[in-house]
């Protein structure tokens, strides 16, 4: 498929480092689409992967080239949470928090611009249980999204919010680690979008330019001394990128990070005034193009009052529920703690429980840890999320069933087959769950989310 670029956008790009213009342009000319999956540590499956696997790619510990692009719609174990479909490149933050941030650490992340959830599932994969992930979009249409693939992921130490940046200046020095994958013109992803090149201008790498400053500014109060910040973007303008990160050493009190790569990857350092940046090049790497940088906040954490203490907590309406009558769904796990939030339950790591009326105090939360269901008459109505957490009890009723039948289930269509069980039946495809059924004497209801159910025939 040939992209043809613009001689404005070319000639913006002569300046940056690293930069062949001849290979750029034909690897953009003569693209040929890359595929690459991650797959999730906590849940697999136990069929043989129907994705053609080329090769992992190397800075990801999960995540994998494809031959080529399959029908993921149609494969149950997407919906089950076993993978998630990334850009190769932006996997490259496993590295940089490898390198930046001790993961086995109890901390708070926040990850400030997360819809759909690539970025979001990676860092609660590489994060301690009893760490805490907020993972926050401005964006109100986009946090559905967002919640679905947080969901399907399974974990218990996420925190889903619908907040613009500056309302995080209510939770001062409250993150350990903020990412931050900044709107952008866009320019890196041109192969796979040829119709973001007709909206491409300088007049919008300025405007991008601003608005990354001003999310940047909005953050740096939340993040605590001593505190990492990650910021990347998809575009290849120095404006958005070095000069951004130049801009948050001079201006704020940030230093820059250098981080190792091995010199077969291909990924481009740049230096400008003392501060490191990294991009990945489509001509150079087997990917899309990409920039990411990594600062540390100075000053001494550990001298330094956290000022969430201060803060004057609304009243939380998140209740301790004490019954052991909700444990049988879980599997045993004495760190875990269930909350009831109106009329549901949810369960989150002890380890964040005191962390959510904070957050509540602050800001819109969408979802928090696990939904496990709604009481009803004093009975549990297990829910979706529960059927996709990694803490569902394996004591369940459940059946395995085949393809067809999972997507029959999955298009939220009638289940003809019989069941011998009875009551509440977890659904399982290549031993992963997929949602409940009930099975009646005379009927199956289907409890597959409507509004997540797969159109494709």
């Amino acid at each position: 498929m040939e992209h043809r670029l613009p001689h404005s956008f070319l000639s913006s790009l002569e300046k940056n480092p690293d930069f062949d213009m001849d290979a750029f342009i034909e690897a953009h000319e003569k693209y040929f689409p890359v595929t690459s999956v991650r797959f999730n540590p906590q849940k697999k499956s136990n069929h043989t992967t129907s994705l053609n696997i080329a090769e992992q790619i190397p800075w990801s510990s999960a995540g994998f080239y494809l031959t080529e692009r399959p029908s993921f719609t149609i494969d149950p174990l997407i919906h089950a949470g076993a993978y998630y479909v990334q850009e190769a490149s932006s996997m490259f933050l496993e590295a940089v928090l490898n390198q930046t941030v001790d993961l086995n650490a109890s901390i708070k992340v926040l990850d400030l611009c997360a819809a759909p959830g690539g970025k979001s599932t990676l860092i609660q994969s590489l994060i301690s249980q009893n760490s805490l992930l907020v993972s926050n979009e401005v964006i109100k249409t986009r946090v559905n999204i967002l919640s679905e693939n947080i969901t399907k992921w399974g974990a218990s130490n996420v925190v889903v919010t619908n907040n613009d940046p500056s309302d995080f200046k209510k939770l001062p020095g409250f993150f350990d680690l903020i990412v931050v994958d900044a709107p952008c013109s866009g320019s890196g992803l041109f192969r796979k979008d040829p119709d973001a090149i007709e909206q491409w201008s300088l007049d919008n790498v300025n405007l991008c330019s601003h608005r990354q400053q001003r999310i940047l500014s909005d953050i740096i109060d939340s993040l605590k001394p001593g505190g990492t910040l990650i910021y990347s973007t998809c575009s290849y303008s120095i404006q958005e990128n070095e000069q951004i990160s130049n801009w948050l050493i001079k201006t704020a009190d940030f230093i820059s990070l250098k981080i190792n790569t091995n010199p077969q990857w291909n990924i481009m350092e740049s230096n400008i005034e003392n501060c490191y940046g990294y991009r990945f090049y489509p001509d150079k790497i087997k990917g899309e193009g990409f920039f990411i940088s990594a600062f540390r906040k100075s000053g001494d954490s550990s001298v330094v009052k956290n000022e969430c203490s201060k803060i004057k907590n609304k009243k939380s309406n998140l209740q301790l529920l004490k019954s052991t009558s909700f444990t049988k769904w879980i599997i045993e796990n004495n760190e875990m703690v269930f909350l009831q939030w109106k009329d549901d339950v949810i369960v989150v790591p002890e380890s964040i429980q005191y962390d959510l009326p904070v957050l509540q105090s602050a800001l819109y939360i969408k979802k928090a840890g696990v939904n496990i269901g709604s009481i009803i008459r004093e009975e549990l109505i297990p829910s979706h999320e529960l059927a996709m957490s990694t803490l569902i009890s394996n004591t369940i009723p459940s059946i395995e069933v085949d393809l067809e039948t999972a997507l029959n289930y999955l298009r939220h269509e009638s289940i003809s087959k019989s069941f011998s069980q009875s009551g509440w039946v977890l659904l399982k495809y290549g031993g992963l769950p997929l949602g409940f059924i009930k099975a009646m004497t005379n009927r199956i209801n289907n409890y597959y989310p409507r509004e997540w159910r797969i159109l494709n025939k």
